[in-house]
């Protein structure tokens, strides 16, 4: 994925400005595809200067912030982006790495380390299951067709990954415990 392709996802979703879409991506989109304000603000002058994008008009006020909206041109590249095959990426886990050298050298601070990552990863999981219950109740979820249901399982990924790792650690720390 590229933040180009986040930033076309999310002004279609809702027009923005780069300020909404900095938080937007605070709130949602960056639990899965983070960027910077600064990443962001540069990609939005590319888009727009590249035809994908466009700041919409707006009311004369003080300040002059302006909001984005998608082009036809944005919209077909997003989609041909869908469809273009990618096979998956390989893991690139620097706290699995730490454990293989730890097999190596010793694991001094290790179990520290895990715990941490550990309460990190519990809270996670916990907000996402917050955001789930609160924004994908059942009786939402069938009534809210497609788009819902897609939103709802970006979301089931998340909780999935944050699963696994409070298991995985969990596990690796009764290792060391051992």
């Amino acid at each position: 994925m590229s933040l180009p392709h986040a930033i076309l996802t999310a002004l279609l979703e809702k027009p923005s400005s780069g300020l909404e879409l900095t938080r937007r991506f605070d709130k949602s989109i960056g639990f899965f595809w983070s960027a910077t304000h600064q990443q962001i603000y540069r990609e939005l002058g590319r888009l727009e200067q590249s035809g994908l994008i466009r700041s919409c008009p707006q009311p004369p006020s003080r300040g002059q912030r302006k909001e984005y909206e998608v082009l036809p041109a944005g919209r077909t590249a997003l989609a041909d982006w869908i469809a273009d095959p990618q096979d998956p990426k390989p893991v690139r886990e620097p706290m699995v790495l730490r454990i293989r050298a730890a097999a190596a050298v010793g694991g001094r601070g290790l179990a520290e380390e895990l715990g941490r990552h550990l309460e990190l990863h519990v809270r996670q999981l916990a907000e996402y299951l917050e955001i789930e219950r609160h924004d994908f109740p059942a009786e939402r979820l069938a009534a809210g067709g497609e788009r819902l249901a897609l939103q709802h399982r970006v979301l089931r990924a998340g909780i999935g990954m944050e699963e696994y790792w409070v298991e995985w650690l969990r596990g690796t720390l009764a290792v060391l415990g051992d």
